[in-house]
């Protein structure tokens, strides 16, 4: 008797479930009843900034480096959402400062703008040194992760980079957010 119920219970739910995902959409775009309005919900591409945002004040040389990764991206093909997360990503990674050999205070052979590392095949140490190459390189590997567009910033990020601090790249997403939309068209 309970199994019967149970099954009933699921089928019934199965029908309210599948009734809402016919009906919600047309119901959606329905004239209002009696002139009032009705609020649609539109999910965007891009959420919301996860958790505690940080932000730290840039150079000359920082603020080229976020002129380098746009160019890099637009070079790229890609939109301004790949920008966000390339600059988010370098922000991390190195506060936008391309930085070289740091010898004992180094992250083993990790070079550049995004920390890339020669001995896991993002290139030479002139290569990833170099802002063009190192953020076509991270683009390259963001456009192999499915569905990056539309996922949270720092896991699409993660998937690329492999960090030991995978949740760390969400506090530097409104910050690239205002970059990208202060220097994209400019």
């Amino acid at each position: 008797m309970n199994t019967i119920f149970r099954k009933s219970m699921l089928s019934v739910a199965g029908l309210a479930f599948a009734g809402g995902v016919f009906a919600g959409p047309i119901a959606a775009h329905a004239a209002p009843a009696e002139g009032k309005p009705v609020a649609v919900a539109v999910q965007q591409s891009a959420s919301k900034p996860q958790g505690e945002q940080s932000r730290i004040t840039l150079n000359d040389e920082q603020t080229a480096n976020v002129k380098a990764i746009i160019a890099a991206t637009k070079k790229a093909g890609l939109p301004e959402r790949a920008a966000v997360i390339s600059i988010a990503t370098s922000l991390q990674e190195s506060k936008l400062e391309n930085l070289g050999h740091l010898g004992d205070m180094n992250d083993h052979d990790s070079l550049g703008l995004f920390q890339q590392r020669p001995s896991s095949g993002w290139g030479t140490p002139e290569q990833i040194t170099d802002p063009e190459y190192s953020t076509t390189a991270f683009l390259k590997g963001l456009k192999q992760v499915d569905g990056w567009q539309d996922m949270p910033l720092t896991e699409a990020a993660q998937t690329v980079q492999v960090s030991a601090y995978p949740d760390a790249y969400a506090q530097w997403e409104q910050q690239a957010t205002d970059l990208v939309g202060q220097h994209w068209n400019s």
